[in-house]
């Protein structure tokens, strides 16, 4: 007989006899379409599509339009905004080290914590992953490999890179993404023999850009499909991923860990390209759908039911709250979160759960900007002023696009001029947003601690510097700030293009400056016994020519007294 008490005991959050594991995967630039089961017809994706198949999905979740943004606030549970995350580069992109990541929350509760690939949240002391809570570390520098932050010797190097492997450099052989899932699973497997419940985190590059060095067999196979090159290069990426997240769920189910192990599956942003976001219009850097909406799947099999589509919407902000629900963590009372635990939803439980809305904004510049680039969504209607990622301002009023995602998901019909009424009231919701989400911050610029023991040398590169001139590049200036941990004396090894014409290099940290000369050609000089007083300051490097005043490369900064 089915009664009250049956009833209660159907209703309420089932109780697990120990912690489970947590497998997070995030890929990078992968679009909406770019899955076979959401559609894809020359790319394949047999075991995304198997995980699919095993996995609950939540349709539809939402990221950020750019890569840094949405790993700040997957983190964190919180607005990027909040976390001193603005841009993806030239020192924006560093995450305030007072912020308290779900890694750090699973360390104190007792979970080994590994990351995979991609950081992109400051490469520098204290701003690292082992800094914020990773107890097991292997990533690329910056924001991807490619960029001004690659190793020297290891530039664009996706086979056989050069990676940061616990705080050191060191040289791997083989294709990126193959190196983060072994290692990945060397961890698990470490983890299971210190009886050890594991948070592993693998965030690969793939598929950014650049594109010319992609795993040559997927490659070939996909040119006999496809005459668009860059697409079957981007395709061979991803079918590498796919190949790699089947041989993962192969090893926790070999190992009989599947029952006890959390998988959690989604893109960082949408697509780096045009047409790949499925049905939706837009792709990376936009916010309309197909820049900011990316397929959510979460395996636990016995847990979740398997095929279950959850409708209510979600984002990156929920999985910090999701994850600590799972893994019976409390949230600290003193620590504000923004995201909802989705637990319930994914447990397909009948739960109150109620509307809320979600604001999306991110631009390019050192602060944000009010109105600029962003999308507020409800229950139904979705509020969009795409500005332009580029930071660009707008003249008189806004011009706001309103959809009714419930009838047009895919943002056909701008409803903005028959409904000024809902365009108001989403409005006034969006300014008490901005007002909230900005007022714990400065934007002030982050330090990078040098001359700590725990990171020596430091290198600084032009991912991490304030931009003077140009951004990135070889005729782009920038300082980098930093804390000084105490008074010491550093040997500086600076990296530069070559040039065709001598150059004065002149070097200004504090008080203290110095100038010397290289020759044409030259592509990098030494300055030692640099003395630098302690407490925070500029690193200030320009080199100059006749009608030439740029910044470095980067430089080694190593401590060498006291």
């Amino acid at each position: 007989m089915f009664t009250f008490f049956s009833l209660a005991l159907a209703l309420a959050p089932p109780v697990y006899s120990a912690p489970p594991n947590v497998v997070l995967i995030m890929t990078d630039d992968q679009g909406f379409g770019d899955f076979g089961f959401l559609g894809a017809d020359v790319l394949r994706t047999p075991r995304l599509d198997r995980l699919a198949a095993e996995s609950v999905r939540v349709d539809p979740f939402y990221v950020c339009p750019v890569c840094a943004p949405t790993r700040a606030s997957l983190m964190t549970g919180r607005y990027h905004y909040r976390t001193g995350v603005t841009d993806t580069w030239v020192g924006r992109a560093m995450m305030a080290p007072d912020e308290v990541t779900i890694a750090e929350l699973l360390r104190d509760a007792g979970y080994a914590t590994g990351l995979f690939g991609k950081w992109h949240l400051g490469d520098c002391l204290p701003m690292r992953p082992q800094d914020q809570g990773f107890e097991r570390v292997l990533v690329h520098r910056g924001g991807g490999i490619g960029q001004p932050s690659d190793p020297v010797g290891a530039e664009r190097k996706y086979t056989d890179p050069t990676l940061v492997d616990d705080g050191e450099l060191r040289a791997f052989d083989g294709y990126c993404t193959d190196i983060y899932f072994e290692h990945a699973r060397a961890f698990i497997d470490r983890a299971r023999r210190d009886q050890r419940p594991f948070f592993c985190v693998i965030t690969t590059n793939a598929p950014h850009g650049p594109f010319h060095d992609v795993p040559p067999a997927r490659l070939a196979d996909l040119l006999e499909r496809t005459e668009d090159e860059r697409a079957a290069r981007i395709f061979a990426m991803i079918e590498n991923i796919d190949d790699n997240v089947g041989r993962l769920i192969d090893h926790l189910d070999d190992e009989r860990l599947s029952e006890s192990t959390l998988v959690l599956f989604l893109n960082d942003n949408g697509p780096n390209g045009p047409g790949r976001s499925g049905p939706f219009r837009g792709q990376k850097t936009g916010v309309h759908e197909g820049g900011v909406r990316t397929p959510l799947l979460a395996r636990w099999p016995g847990r979740f039911p398997a095929g279950h589509v959850v409708e209510r919407f979600g984002a990156h902000i929920d999985l910090l709250p999701t994850i600590l629900e799972a893994c019976d963590v409390d949230q600290p009372n003193d620590l504000r979160i923004d995201g909802r635990s989705l637990l319930p939803l994914l447990e397909a439980r009948e739960v109150a759960w109620p509307d809320r809305s979600l604001v999306i904004q991110t631009h390019r510049g050192d602060r944000p900007l009010p109105l600029r680039h962003f999308f507020l969504r409800d229950r139904r209607f979705k509020l969009v002023h795409p500005t332009g990622f580029g930071g660009e301002g707008f003249e008189g009023e806004p011009r706001f696009e309103l959809y009714d995602l419930l009838d047009d998901p895919t943002e056909r019909t701008d409803l903005a001029a028959d409904h000024p009424d809902i365009v108001s009231r989403m409005r006034a919701t969006y300014d008490a947003w901005f007002k909230d989400v900005t007022a714990n911050r400065d934007y002030a610029p982050l330090p990078i601690l040098v001359g700590d023991p725990r990171e020596n040398p430091t290198t600084l590169t032009q991912q991490d510097w304030r931009t003077v001139a140009g951004g990135w590049g070889k005729n782009a200036s920038g300082d980098w700030y930093v804390d000084v941990a105490e008074a010491a004396t550093f040997d500086l090894s600076i990296r530069f293009p070559a040039r065709d014409v001598p150059l004065v290099v002149t070097v200004d940290i504090g008080a203290v400056t110095r100038t010397l000369s290289v020759d044409v050609g030259a592509e990098e000089c030494s300055i030692v016994a640099f003395p630098v007083e302690a407490g925070p300051t500029r690193v200030s490097i320009r080199l100059r020519a006749e009608g030439l005043e740029v910044g470095p490369h980067q430089v080694d900064l190593l401590r060498t007294s006291p």
